[in-house]
């Protein structure tokens, strides 16, 4: 009988302990991506759950739990990736009947594609034949970025003159947006839209055109964005016209800092915005959005933006409004101001009341949540149905319980401001096109925000930079004479190194550029 050498026992026994241990290893893993699939799971469904609760921007602690649940999605879903790829095994598929699990979606089409080929060798590496088959090629598609270029379009129109009777004749050259200019159209389109859609300052896309090579001061684009502005006259009016020809709009305001020439400080403005938009009950309608400017709040400025508009009326329950139902304007309330009434108690101190009002309105969010996208017939159908009964359960709630708070209490003031808008509440449930709340309206506000927030952190960081360079008696002074300084004048006077705050000291003076600051 053949007998194995000593050394190849060692050897067999080696292997058989290096597989043992890598099985033990895989197991390991298994055991690993197993647990983390089963926790995805729950704060999926917990993500679920809190979205399914979620009903408008007045749901800040909502909001806050959303984003963590998200980011410890993110966390674990990045974990269990590295593990599968340690573990040298592909993933498995998604079962067929898990629709509503995410996919990976296509690149899309009609992207220019750029085919890079990189070729086989031409002779075999193993035994240098120079016979192939051809096999099916390796193709991985990526997208990539482009980074943005600049160039100059030279516009020549050329002319000529008839040497029999000295008549001119010359091509046509396209009219120009801004004459004798340097911007073409689609320069100023992109700083538009940087700027008014993306919430980019000038001082940012200013650094952005810079690192292209190409000097454009935040001053020259403000200019730009005055003149295009007007170009842009034609279309505004366009698109009111457009809002005030619908039946259904969605109205809000918010206050907004502008500059006051001549007196060295700002004043607060007032900013509206009309919104029409009906995709929640397939309106073939085109939505649109208008933005008008007001120096007050005062109720003559939307009557007068609206002097030619009739229908329904989402608005919250400013009084300036007030003048404006009757005939032509139809009052449609909004419930998340309701919801968001009680929410407010809630921050305040923990009630359950405010905790079952809040259920109760979320039981007529639910229904909303499963007929968008339907019919207006549906859904005023459905609603007549399983909405009606709720929310005249609630209000026969409301009223109860009221009688039983002290009047003074926050949670009293949430339900007489419930009660004192019932009727304009309860106007969605007889037509399927009117929403329950105003959040279209609200939504469309949120850029101004964004902008505001974008452009007060440039504010912060010069504010802080006077703060530490100048001198405390300078700045006495200077605040003892106006309250405001010109924020270039001020860095001149400062070193060129500003430990803290991140930027140097020529890039703060170019930032600095034509703002005043208050002391």
């Amino acid at each position: 009988m053949e007998t194995t050498p000593p050394q190849g026992q060692d050897e067999l026994s080696a292997l058989r302990a290096l597989v043992a241990e890598q099985a033990a290893k895989l197991e390991r893993q298994d055991a690993e991506v197993t647990k983390r699939d089963t926790i995805i799971d729950i704060l999926r469904a917990q993500l679920e759950l809190l979205r399914h609760r979620q009903h408008g921007a007045s749901s800040e602690k909502i909001d806050r739990k959303i984003e963590q649940f998200e980011l410890m999605l993110e966390e674990i879903e990045a974990s269990r990736a590295e593990a599968e790829v340690r573990s040298g095994r592909t993933p498995l598929p998604e079962l067929e009947d898990a629709c509503e699990k995410p996919k990976r979606r296509p690149l899309p089409d009609g992207l220019p594609t750029e085919e890079r080929i990189y070729p086989a060798r031409c002779n075999c590496p193993t035994c240098g034949g120079t016979s192939f088959l051809k096999a099916p090629d390796k193709v991985v598609q990526v997208m990539e970025h482009v980074p943005a270029s600049v160039k100059i379009v030279r516009h020549v129109e050329k002319r000529f003159v008839c040497k029999d009777c000295d008549t001119s004749v010359s091509g046509k050259m396209p009219t120009l947006p801004i004459e004798r200019g340097k911007p073409g159209p689609g320069l100023l389109a992109h700083i538009m839209v940087a700027k008014f859609d993306d919430h980019i300052p000038l001082y940012r896309l200013s650094e952005m055109y810079d690192r292209l090579g190409i000097d454009i001061s935040r001053s020259v684009m403000a200019d730009w964005m005055g003149r295009a502005s007007a170009l842009l006259g034609p279309l505004i009016l366009l698109i009111r016209a457009h809002i005030a020809a619908v039946d259904r709009i969605h109205t809000d305001d918010t206050p907004v800092d502008v500059l006051d020439p001549g007196r060295g400080k700002t004043k607060t403005g007032r900013v509206w915005v009309y919104v029409f938009d009906g995709r929640g009950y397939q309106d073939p309608r085109p939505g649109a959005i208008a933005y008008c400017y007001s120096p007050d709040r005062k109720g003559v400025h939307p009557a007068e933006h609206l002097s030619n508009f009739s229908g329904v009326m989402h608005a919250d329950g400013y009084a300036g409004y007030n003048k404006l139902y009757g005939n032509q304007i139809i009052e449609a309330a909004c419930m998340a101001h309701v919801r968001r009434k009680f929410h407010d108690v809630i921050k305040l101190k923990p009630s359950p009341i405010a905790q079952e009002a809040l259920s109760r309105i979320g039981a007529l969010y639910d229904i909303e949540d499963r007929i968008r996208g339907m019919l207006p017939d549906e859904r005023r159908d459905l609603r007549q149905q399983h909405a009606k009964p709720i929310l005249a359960e609630l209000k026969k709630w409301i009223e109860d319980a009221q009688k039983t708070l002290p009047q003074k209490q926050k949670l009293a003031e949430a339900m007489r401001y419930a009660l004192s808008r019932w009727s304009a509440l309860s106007v969605y449930l007889d037509d399927g096109r009117v929403e329950i709340d105003n959040n279209i309206a609200e939504r469309a506000m949120r850029p101004l925000g964004i902008g505001r927030k974008n452009s007060y952190d440039h504010y912060q960081v010069l504010r802080h930079t006077l703060k530490r360079r100048l001198p405390s008696r300078q700045r006495m002074a200077l605040h003892h004479e106006s309250g405001w300084v010109r924020a270039p004048g001020i860095l001149d006077g400062c070193s060129n190194s500003c430990p803290g705050i991140g930027y140097p000291m020529v890039t703060m003076r170019r930032k600095a550029a034509s703002i005043w600051l208050r002391t």
